[in-house]
């Protein structure tokens, strides 16, 4: 019942608010999800690398909100059992999250 709603849901953010890019992009990641939520694990990760991708564009690897789509892409590679692709996007994303959070943080 939520993947029409997430679909409609963007859909519109894309028609009318096409600017706002990173809204457009947690409203992607929440439809992976729910991909991913009934099963269609290879749709998710099409999308969630699409997200992961456009973040790491716009922010850079160490804004919070691409460490979250990274973490998210680990979580969907995980899914996938795609171990040495989940273990090196991990590797890539901890140095960054250790700069970008500091290391007192719990990473």
């Amino acid at each position: 019942e939520a993947l029409p709603v997430f679909e409609a849901h963007l859909a519109l953010k894309r028609r009318y608010w096409s600017r706002n890019e990173y809204s457009i992009l947690i409203t992607q990641s929440g439809l992976a999800s729910c991909l991913a939520d009934l099963g269609r694990d290879d749709e998710a990760l099409v999308l969630t690398r699409e997200v992961y991708a456009r973040m790491v564009a716009m922010f850079g690897i160490s804004h919070e909100g691409t460490l979250e789509a990274g973490l998210n892409l680990s979580n969907s590679l995980l899914r996938q059992r795609r171990w040495a692709d989940a273990l090196t996007l991990s590797g890539d994303q901890l140095p960054a999250a250790r700069r970008s959070l500091g290391a007192d943080h719990d990473v």
